[in-house]
């Protein structure tokens, strides 16, 4: 059986293969002392999340986000992630070119607003009016409401029904303020940039933030 790298507090587990992988990856990028590898929830598709892998500086981390060693590696979740890949396992497949593969025992879901079809996860976020909201989001609306520690994913869109599923995360999730910000804001910038867009609706757990106000 593989020693697999974690410990009692870790939110992902490592085996040696993928640490070897990813131990090379940081050193090429400037060193453990100041690089991480970083995982993050990047969406859903198929009824699975999908993930961004990259190395960034450690110094990036936020104080929600969650950063772990192991075995002098540094890996940083940003917090918006931390629930969705807790439990899940980072290794290496050498299926087809091989590469690094998250084994995650977690799958989408909606909470805290209305469900979400299981045939609408199943198209994903590959779509291009998904990747046009996605922008929207990340260079519009994120950066607005990054001040105060919040940010906004697209979860999943039913395209012809023009229905977005966004959920909130830092700052905004609990917060009472975050059906105005959706209904004012995000929910504005998406119509704006979308027309077919006709509704967005927020997916959060907002028992689970800081200021909850769903009970």
């Amino acid at each position: 059986m593989e020693n697999i790298s974690t410990d009692t507090l870790s939110v992902v587990t490592v085996t040696p293969q993928a640490l070897s992988i990813v131990r090379g990856a940081i050193d090429q990028e400037g060193g453990p002392d100041t690089m991480a590898l970083w995982l993050e929830v990047r969406g859903a598709a198929k009824g699975a999340y999908t993930y961004d892998l990259y190395i960034q500086a450690i110094s990036d981390a936020s104080g929600r986000d969650v950063v772990e060693s192991h075995d002098g590696v540094s890996i940083v979740i940003p917090a918006q992630s931390v629930e969705q890949l807790r439990g899940a396992r980072l290794e290496f497949s050498e299926e087809g070119e091989g590469g690094l593969v998250m084994v995650n025992p977690n799958t989408p879901k909606a909470v805290g607003g209305a469900p979400i079809p299981p045939e609408v996860f199943q198209k994903g976020l590959e779509t291009d009016m998904a990747r046009t909201v996605r922008a929207v989001l990340d260079e519009q609306v994120n950066p607005s409401i990054a001040g105060h520690g919040g940010s906004a994913h697209l979860v999943a869109l039913d395209d012809e029904k023009g229905i977005a599923y966004v959920s909130l995360a830092g700052g905004c999730q609990g917060c009472a303020m975050s059906r105005l910000t959706l209904s004012q804001g995000i929910e504005v910038a998406i119509k704006d940039a979308v027309p077919a867009i006709t509704e967005v609706v927020d997916v959060t757990d907002h028992e689970l933030g800081d200021s909850p106000y769903y009970s």
